[in-house]
């Protein structure tokens, strides 16, 4: 179900989960937690997995179905001869419709509406893609705090980009490679980056280049401060918007991921 909660209360979470006294810090970080993933659920999950369907050995990805292979191994076993390929059977489960990869710009000041926004964008993309969801950190390195082919919680990776703090200069460049590596990773028909960041880049490789490797782009820019995210977005051919506070993120991911 998804929870309305405005802005200016979920700017506090941040604030709360850092608290001094440790007992405070504890409760303020598990209500930070259920309340950002209970918000980031407007989305509807339309993973895709597929079910399992009969095909013969041998196709990548493919598990061996032994019931189904049982009478072309016994028949083989009998003129004292190895099964070929051919006459085994195996289970295909398909591609999952969808991969995230979840891009945040880490470098500047991360103050409380952009930690959140990072949290709720993270929470949205692991309830549209559990299955197939990453989310990269970067400012003028590239940190993955869930890699695509590593089951983490969404708790977890919510703690984490709460307590982010700002550093470093702006390689958009570096992180869009990245992003690409982990979608290539992926077997999704459909394999999206998402990026939070007002694209101002200053130091790397061109960005446009990096961008042009990704199957899809989407560009979400802070409302506030200066932006180049339409700029950005003209020059790589990707969709993209400026939200006006946190839970924006959540129904542009919506609409642009629908």
């Amino acid at each position: 179900m998804f929870i309305e909660a405005p802005d200016s209360v979920l700017t506090l979470l941040p604030d709360l989960s850092i608290a001094a006294d440790r007992r405070l810090r504890e409760r303020a970080r598990r209500l930070a937690r259920r309340v950002v993933i209970n918000c980031g659920r407007g989305l509807p999950s339309r993973a895709g997995v597929g079910r399992p369907r009969p095909v013969r050995a041998g196709r990548p990805g493919a598990d061996l179905d032994l019931d189904a292979s049982l009478e072309a191994i016994v028949e083989a076993r009998a003129l004292d001869r190895s099964p070929s390929l051919d006459e085994l059977w195996a289970r295909d489960w398909g591609r999952a419709a969808l991969a995230v990869c979840l891009v945040v710009d880490r470098s500047g000041s991360m103050a409380g509406e952009r930690l959140v926004a990072a949290a709720l964008a993270a929470a949205a993309c692991a309830w549209r893609a559990p299955s197939d969801n990453a989310v990269l950190v970067f400012s003028d390195e590239v940190i993955a705090v869930r890699p695509i082919d590593r089951r983490r919680s969404t708790a977890a990776v919510v703690d984490d980009l709460l307590r982010l703090q700002g550093k470093g200069t702006t390689d958009l460049a570096a992180a869009l490679d990245a992003a690409a590596a982990q979608l290539e990773r992926s077997r999704a028909r459909r394999r999206v980056c998402v990026l939070l960041s007002d694209c101002d880049v200053n130091t790397g490789a061109d960005p446009v280049a990096a961008a042009a490797k990704l199957q899809e782009l989407i560009v979400i820019g802070p409302g506030t401060g200066r932006t180049d995210t339409d700029a950005f977005c003209r020059r790589t051919g990707a969709r993209g918007a400026v939200a006006d506070g946190p839970t924006a993120t959540v129904r542009i991911l919506a609409e642009l991921l629908a």
